[in-house]
């Protein structure tokens, strides 16, 4: 029992022991697990704060990249251009003489530092910068104060955030970046700021800040500001006008005394005074006493505001401001500069721009526009008419050029006093260019593609259905004065700018070429115009409201020089070159040459056109018997626009009439080739009388006016005399001979062609127009091979047979007396119009003389014609020679109801 007592002991021993063994062996593996675990934590631990280092390091890389990539890009830290940065540029016409300072939209005055007061730049840096004079270009305190006020603002939901730009830091702003919100520019900001802080004293650099601190609309810099709100110089400033103009420069536009608001209730401009006297008092810049008399003084608003109303209208604006906005385009084209940048080397880089103006002729020009008298309408009496501004409502425009050169040489934007920036009416406005376009887009390209000649005739009658139903079912255009000619050749079409022979030409060669050729030539289209053969071949651009298009003096006297430029549009040139303050030159000018004509095309398009200035209705523009003139006039539909463009071998030049409300006038389209007359007479006073050179590659050739073929003795026997002699471009000129002129046997009692049974003598070779579907409304009607036989049934009795006419002793004529009788008056008689139909008294009127010879541009015309109202109206003509012998005519004008 004992042993086995002994036993059961000993078991249970053995069982505590295994137990306890058990349970360490348990504990050893539970913490063997644990520490496997604290490993892994700890290895994921270092892995992350690995990870976060190196995203760290590449995060701080990658910055410091971006911003030293920011600051290579960053401009060229030019301290003389900013030391210099109230150096205004200047104008110069071309013989050197100054003709306006750069205009700007900003008007500044530089103000040394010395002679502004202590209290005004004290003002500036105890509320913009108050350790100015301690920081090196950025402020690290007033940073991280913004940052944290900014996060502040951000968490309760307000928005509006803190600035901490240092006064340097606004300088570059001002002066070398834009004011674009951007890292960018913040970054580029600091780094020039702190690189300009060792260049620049201090003063130097609140010298530049005060003296281009934008202040409100164009005020910049404080000169200006002293005068434009208490009228004064800066200099003669109150401790209470400093701390304003200080006060308002956050937000001049908000705090500004003129402010409606603020008449109203200048609490706001008050209140910022106060802030800023306050700002002074706390940094000592004003003694307590100071500040305690200054307050007073703003609390009872004791401020005296006397607003300067400054004139922004340049002397020479209408010329200057398309000279300012070529030099732009250029530089920008040139050294890539953005808007901002280039604005701000004009406005502060003392650039020298030598324009190509001719200051005496810009001068005489807007004389002769200002004139009422010389412009020859009858609307109000004859005499001007204003609008509120005192800006006369009948107004003109005009624009003198080198073609060659392309130097525009005067340009006139409107007449009489006009405001700033008004509308440029010779080069930014457009209007519908009427007759001016048959050179351009109909004529000179028919030419040009060798389609037609000068010589080609064209049917001059009603417009077939077949072509007109193409472009508008029922659409009937008319010529001006509703008369018809029948056969007509390309250059007499022009001369009497008929407009259904335009419409055919144009409708020959197509609207793709003429559209082409009118492009070109500078000339714009709308969506509308550009498929219209009304504006394409009559100049009748849609010219819709929200889509101008058309052209202006500026277009179309670049455009007509092409005829004495050998085919090549001179693009417009407003400056010989551009100096910098240094006198480097920033920019010189060459004219682009655009291929337009042929040279030879161009050249027969310059004599053709010599037609409307000898013969027609542009006679007013010849203001010179020997100096070759040629040139078209223009009348649009509803006699809203009256345009006279041309060129000489010296000059191009245009001109427009009109009303920009585009209200029907009343009078001529004569009146601007009298105006072209009077503006281009002293542009060529002392200039030789020249031609311009005929290129090779044109020939001459005599032709039948019906046919354009070489004539025969049939063309020389029409009793009109249709044989003349023509220009051709080489290759073109006719060949074959003329088939339209036949002779035919007549009975010339009723002009039937003779048959078997017409009395012998009363037969008649007469020679004869083979003309199919020949109109009877046109002249050339009584001309053509009649289609009718003579139905006469039996000769007439011998007695009843003519005799012969006795011969009549030669009797002199009048005007053949001993060279004493009065000049003669020509194509004046009655005529009967329509309401609404364009009136123009001098079309087909000439004057001669025997010893004076053509004295039609002598014609004087007194009675007007009111073509609104149905009625009779009396015109009279008359003209005195060289022997003070007049002669006076007059015919009557009904007009009648439409």
């Amino acid at each position: 029992m004992a042993d086995k007592k002994n036993f059961n002991q000993e078991k249970s021993q053995a069982n505590v022991k295994n137990i306890k063994t058990d349970l360490k062996n348990n504990t050893n593996i539970s913490s063997s697990k644990k520490n496997k675990k604290q490993s892994k934590f700890m290895k994921f631990l270092k892995k992350m704060f690995l990870i976060i280092f190196i995203v760290g390091i590449l995060t701080v890389t990658v910055a410091l990249g971006y911003v030293f990539a920011i600051i290579k890009t960053s401009p060229e830290l030019d301290v003389n251009a900013i030391a210099n940065l109230s150096e205004q540029s200047i104008l110069l016409d071309s013989s050197g003489n100054l003709i306006d300072n750069l205009p700007t939209e900003e008007i500044r005055t530089k103000i040394d530092i010395a002679a502004m007061p202590n209290n005004l730049k004290n003002a500036y840096i105890a509320i913009e910068d108050e350790r100015f004079y301690k920081h090196k270009g950025i402020d690290i305190k007033r940073i991280l104060g913004a940052a944290y006020r900014d996060v502040i603002n951000i968490v309760n939901g307000n928005k509006n955030l803190h600035g901490a730009s240092t006064l340097t830091q606004q300088v570059i702003k001002n002066t070398v970046l834009t004011n674009e919100v951007s890292i960018n520019r913040k970054v580029k900001e600091i780094y020039l700021a702190l690189k300009l802080e060792k260049k620049l004293s201090k003063d130097q650099i609140l010298s530049q800040y005060l003296n281009t601190i934008p202040l409100g609309g164009k005020v910049y810099g404080v000169e200006e500001a002293a005068k434009y709100y208490f009228d004064k110089s800066a200099k003669d400033l109150t401790l209470i006008e400093s701390a304003y103009i200080a006060g308002i420069t956050q937000a001049p536009s908000f705090y500004s005394a003129y402010n409606e608001n603020n008449i109203a209730d200048p609490v706001e401009y008050l209140d910022r005074t106060k802030t800023v006297l306050m700002k002074m008092r706390d940094l000592k810049f004003i003694t307590l006493e100071e500040y305690n008399v200054a307050y007073a003084e703003v609390n009872e608003n004791k401020f005296v505001f006397s607003q300067t109303v400054v004139d922004y209208r340049l002397k020479y604006e209408w010329f200057v401001l398309p000279a300012v906005e070529q030099v732009k385009k250029d530089l920008k084209q040139k050294y890539k500069y953005t808007d901002d940048e280039v604005s701000k080397l004009m406005l502060n880089g003392g650039l020298k721009i030598h324009t190509t103006m001719d200051k005496k002729l810009q001068d005489s020009t807007q004389n002769i526009l200002n004139e009422r008298s010389n412009i020859a309408n009858n609307d109000n009496g004859g005499v001007d008419a204003f609008d509120a501004n005192g800006v006369p409502l009948l107004q003109s425009s005009a624009v003198v050029m080198d073609y060659r050169t392309g130097y525009v040489k005067a340009l006139i934007g409107g007449r009489g006093t006009q405001p700033a920036h008004s509308l440029n009416r010779a080069s930014d406005a457009l209007r519908p260019i009427a007759s001016n376009t048959k050179p351009l887009t109909v004529y000179g390209p028919a030419i040009d593609t060798k389609i037609m000649t000068a010589a080609t005739p064209i049917d001059d009658s009603p417009l077939p259905t077949s072509i007109a139903n193409q472009y508008q079912p029922g659409w009937d255009p008319h010529n001006y004065d509703y008369k018809l000619d029948g056969f007509i050749s390309s250059r007499d079409a022009i001369t009497w700018s008929k407009n259904i022979a335009s419409v055919i030409t144009e409708h020959t060669i197509g609207l793709k070429t003429g559209l082409a050729y009118g492009e070109k030539l500078g000339i714009k289209y709308n969506a509308a115009s550009a498929s219209s053969i009304a504006a394409l071949a009559l100049g009748e651009q849609n010219n819709a409201a929200d889509d101008l298009d058309g052209g202006n003096p500026l277009i179309l006297a670049s455009a007509f020089g092409t005829f004495g430029n050998n085919g090549n549009r001179s693009e417009p040139v407003f400056y010989t070159k551009v100096e910098d303050s240094t006198g480097k030159v920033l920019l010189e000018s060459n004219s682009e040459q655009i291929p337009v004509f042929s040279p030879q095309a161009a050249y027969i398009m310059y004599d053709i056109l010599k037609g409307p200035v000898d013969k027609a209705d542009g006679r007013f523009a010849k203001f010179s018997n020997t100096m070759p003139i040629s040139g078209k006039t223009g009348t649009s539909d509803s006699t809203t626009d009256w345009w006279f463009s041309g060129l000489t071998p010296y000059y191009s030049a245009s001109v427009w009439v009109g009303y920009d409300n585009k209200y029907k006038m009343n009078g001529y389209s004569s009146a601007a080739g009298k105006l072209w007359a009077q503006i281009m007479a002293p542009a060529h006073e002392g200039l030789e009388v020249t031609e311009i050179e005929k290129p090779d590659g044109i020939v001459t050739a005599s032709v039948c006016k019906d046919s354009g073929k070489k004539p025969t003795n049939l063309c020389s026997h029409d009793p009109r005399g249709r044989v003349t002699t023509e220009m051709f471009i080489a290759g073109t000129e006719p060949t074959a001979v003329c088939d339209i002129h036949v002779t035919a046997k007549v009975n010339k009692s009723n002009n039937k062609l003779a048959s078997d049974n017409t009395p012998k003598w009363l037969i008649e070779d007469r020679v004869f127009i083979r003309k199919p579907n020949a109109s009877s409304a046109a002249s050339d009607y009584k001309y053509t091979l009649p289609t009718q036989r003579d139905d006469s049934k039996s000769e007439a009795p011998k007695s009843e047979a003519p005799k012969p006419e006795a011969p009549k002793p030669d009797v002199p004529k009048p005007d053949q007396s001993n060279g004493n009788s009065a000049p003669e008056l020509n194509g004046i008689a009655d005529r009967s119009i329509k309401v609404g139909e364009t009136f123009d008294p001098i079309v087909g009127v000439t004057a001669t003389d025997k010893e004076d010879g053509d004295l039609t541009s002598k014609i004087t015309i007194s009675g007007t014609v009111d073509t609104t109202a149905p009625g009779s109206y009396k015109v009279n003509y008359s003209v005195t020679d060289s022997k003070n012998k007049t002669i006076t005519k007059q015919k009557i004008i009904t007009v009648t109801g439409s």
